[in-house]
């Protein structure tokens, strides 16, 4: 039992310190938006990566590095809208779901 408690909080401390790790209620669109944002970071982060890049699509270092950067801010798009059926069964609700930011 004292196992399963340390592992519970050990996966919330990971959570927490790391938005990336995801949760139960974690939508495709947010985990897709974070593997891409983080992928992008990795890209700018890493100096000889980048210049790899920018050498295999023919144009400048800074302008590929600009370009990552506004694709790692934009992520994937706005996120889907969902439908759900009403109470009824016939009337369809269209709901929106926000991006949460990583909370």
């Amino acid at each position: 039992m004292a196992d399963k408690l340390r592992t519970l909080q050990q996966l919330e401390h990971l959570q927490q310190k790391y938005i990336g790790t995801g949760h139960a209620d974690t939508t495709r669109h947010e985990w897709t938006n974070n593997i891409v944002r983080d992928s992008y970071a990795s890209y700018v982060g890493h100096p000889a990566l980048l210049s790899y890049m920018a050498l295999g699509m023919g144009e400048c270092r800074e302008v590929v590095r600009a370009r990552f950067v506004e694709k790692m801010v934009r992520g994937v798009g706005p996120a889907p809208v969902e439908r759900e059926d009403g109470e009824d069964g016939e009337e369809v609700v269209v709901v929106e779901r926000r991006d949460r930011g990583g909370k």
